[in-house]
Order: structure tokens, then sequence, then C-alpha cells
């Protein structure tokens, strides 16, 4: 047995995978809509400081690693809201071509 093992807490900053007693599941709707807006919003706000490291390493204003550091986090961003945006779309695609 692993000690300690009853007493794990919900790590802050996540969400409930399964709706808790006595909360309805439109609350687990709103709360994927509050996911999905928060990791587009997290998205560009990462493009943006990657466009305004990139253009202060033009002007010299900012290191090299700076740049690629905020460039490569901007990237790794856009790929994941990206492949998020395209399970929902699969997943819309599933459901709308299931027989009524």
């Amino acid at each position: 047995m692993i000690p300690g093992i009853g007493d794990l807490q919900r790590i802050p900053g996540t969400q409930r995978l399964l709706p808790e007693p006595g909360r309805p599941e439109a609350a687990m709707g709103e709360a994927f809509a509050e996911m999905v807006t928060r990791l587009a919003s997290t998205t560009i706000t990462r493009l943006e400081t990657a466009e305004a490291v990139s253009l202060q390493g033009l002007k010299g204003e900012a290191d090299t690693r700076e740049v690629v550091d905020a460039v490569l986090s901007a990237e790794q961003s856009l790929q994941a809201a990206i492949a998020i945006r395209d399970k929902i779309v699969t997943a819309y695609l599933e459901i709308s071509r299931m027989a009524i």
C-alpha cells in the first residue's frame, strides 16, 4: 500500500471529468467552455508575447535565447490549441453521423 494515498487532494487548476454529486451536468458543459476559453486566451497571450519579444530582438533589445524561448512557447501553445480544435471537430462530426 502506498502511504498517504487516501490523502490525495485535487490538483489546483484542474477540472473534474465527472459531475460532482449535486452539481448539474449543464455546469460541466460550462466548465468545458471555460477551459476552452482559457486555452484560447493563453494561446493568444503567448503569441502576442512572442511577437513582442521578436520585435525587441530585431531592435537588439532582447537576447536571442529569449526570442527563441518565446517563439517555441507560442508554437507549442498553438499546436496544442490546433490539436484540441481538431479533436472537438472530429467529435462533432462523429456525433452528427450517429443514427437517431
